[in-house]
């Protein structure tokens, strides 16, 4: 029912373009406790999750009537206006469960872009929080009291703007948001990508003129070293790379990758060109290649390594003339025993090109690249070389969940896939059902749709409740009993429990992959409606977070703790 100071969107009465803007322009005049009605002729749930992602989680959705032919939705606003910007992200830390608080800020902060902000709205000071971002991060945030008490605290979280002065298009490598592990190796697989003339920027809390050192002892005096800041807060290097003369000794070749040698045969003396090439040849390592640049095809060298050494290398022209022939030469790599899920579990970024090529990372993540790829049918040669690829957005955040305790990564599970599984699973169900029957008579597939959704949402429902009550607390134990240097049993075998669980997974994984063959990969077609739309959109995003959430389980938490309850038998 409206009370009397209520105002009421009705939304089919604005133009279309005008539709959200009013409602959250409307929104953001409310005072706390205030509320607007938004009456629509479907179900304007889009509004809520946009509401959610530009505002924060400071008001609340109350269905007052839910269609057939009307919903309306009282729209309330549960926390006062903090600051005169009102466009602001506020994270509402009393509306969030106890468990999940911690996790939701981390979220938040890793997802906003330097120079960007948000608002932490508390009932008592979070300083605990700025310590361990301080911890995790390093000083690269700015915390902000705009209240203090006695009843409510605001702080706004500032992740610090990078003072550079980059050219456009150039890559800025913000090193401390990197995880430690990936620094070092950012920052060279960057500089293997420049092209002669080319450049990026190196942004630290610190001199990194280690790194220096370390590139003119690899690639030799090919680079510019140029200081842009120097400290005492900030330090901004722009590397550059050296344009080269096609008959100097120390030619840089622009197809070279970081550490890979070239032979830059018309410098040499005729004398010297065939053992130069068979000498840095047989000084490659398996995996490690080598470049052969030429002013005519070089092919005579090919039969006389195939001769002397036998078919263990691979043989890759870049260049085919007129002018320069390139070929790049490559020792064949050894058979890998590392898994997909090994892989992925120190480089998640790594799972983008097994996405790609449709291979399981997740449940079938204890495969080798070779297996997975003589499953599929796919060149297991192209899949390595793109994994030796470079990351794509280095100055992104990653989480290093190898580097995380068992318990909080289990608490990481729950608070984050779990409570989204638990959220948007049903609401998904619910559009299944509803698309099936409006456009199942054309589009019979939506019918196997949206059984499969029903399918994962029993067996997801089912599943996440034995991990929370049952195999998680057994894992905390575990490693409870590894620190304090005591011994673990259970009733309970925790290798069948581990078992059932990744079956399930597999159950679940199966099924998402049928709704993607069945959506033809979630193709919309053109009678699509919103609704429609809508759906397939939470089906991928869906799918995204389960097979995040699967390959947590399986490839790290599951099998750390198997080594370590195994270690109290052996």
């Amino acid at each position: 029912m409206q009370t009397a100071k209520e105002i009421v969107i009705k939304v089919q009465e604005i133009e279309p373009r005008l539709r959200h803007q009013t409602i959250f322009n409307t929104f953001d005049q409310l005072r706390k406790g205030e509320s607007l009605i938004i009456h629509n002729n479907h179900d304007p749930k889009p509004v809520f999750y946009q509401l959610m992602d530009i505002r924060g989680n400071i008001f609340s959705w109350d269905y007052l009537q839910e269609g057939p032919e009307w919903w309306d939705i009282r729209l309330t606003k549960v926390v006062e206006s903090i600051s005169p910007n009102i466009e602001e992200f506020v994270l509402n830390i009393p509306g969030i469960a106890p468990q999940s608080k911690h996790a939701a800020i981390f979220q938040v902060f890793e997802g906003t872009a330097p120079g960007g902000s948000f608002i932490i709205h508390n009932d008592h000071d979070p300083k605990p929080v700025y310590h361990q971002l301080m911890s995790q991060y390093g000083d690269i945030f700015e915390w902000e009291y705009l209240s203090e008490g006695p009843q409510r605290w605001d702080i706004r979280l500032t992740k610090k703007q990078m003072q550079t002065k980059e050219k456009e298009g150039e890559t800025v490598i913000n090193v401390p948001s990197l995880p430690g592990h990936l620094k070092h190796q950012t920052i060279f697989q960057t500089f293997n990508n420049l092209k002669p003339g080319e450049s990026f920027i190196i942004h630290n809390d610190h001199d990194p003129k280690p790194v220096y050192y370390q590139l003119m002892d690899m690639k030799g005096d090919i680079f510019t070293w140029e200081y842009l800041q120097e400290g005492p807060e900030w330090w901004d290097i722009r590397v550059s790379l050296k344009a080269y003369e096609q008959n100097s000794p120390t030619y840089t070749n622009p197809f070279a990758r970081l550490e890979e040698k070239v032979v830059n045969v018309p410098s040499l003396e005729p004398k010297l060109k065939h053992p130069t090439i068979f000498q840095t040849f047989d000084s490659l390592q398996a995996g490690e290649s080598m470049i052969i640049h030429n002013d005519h095809d070089p092919k005579p060298v090919y039969y006389q390594l195939k001769s002397e050494r036998g078919d263990g290398f691979t043989w890759e022209y870049l260049q085919e003339g007129p002018k320069d022939w390139d070929i790049r030469i490559t020792i064949k790599p050894k058979e890998s025993t590392e898994t997909i899920g090994e892989i992925v579990a120190k480089d998640i970024n790594k799972a983008a090109v097994f996405k790609k090529y449709g291979i399981d990372f997740c449940c079938n993540g204890k495969r080798t690249v070779r297996e997975a790829c003589e499953a599929k049918g796919i060149d297991p040669q192209q899949i390595e070389e793109e994994l030796r690829k470079p990351i794509q957005n280095v100055s992104s955040q990653q989480m290093n969940y190898e580097d995380w305790s068992l318990s909080f990564l289990a608490d990481f599970i729950v608070n984050t896939h779990h409570s989204y599984t638990k959220k948007y699973l049903p609401e998904i169900n619910q559009y299944a059902k509803k698309v099936a029957q409006v456009h199942g008579d054309k589009h019979p597939e939506l019918i196997e749709i949206r059984f499969l959704v029903e399918k994962i949402k029993e067996e997801m429902t089912k599943h996440m409740k034995e991990e929370e009550e049952i195999l998680f607390p057994m894992i905390k134990k575990i490693e409870q009993a590894q620190g304090e240097g005591t011994s673990f049993t259970s009733e309970q075998s925790f290798g069948s429990l581990v078992q059932t669980a990744e079956q399930e997974h597999d159950t679940v994984g199966r099924a998402l992959e049928q709704i993607r063959n069945l959506s033809a990969n979630y193709a919309i077609p053109e009678d699509a409606c919103t609704s429609y739309k809508l759906l397939f959109s939470m089906l991928q995003d869906l799918e995204n977070d389960i097979f995040t959430h699967i390959h947590l389980e399986n490839n790290i938490l599951f099998e750390k703790a198997i080594n370590i309850e195994n270690s109290f038998h052996s």
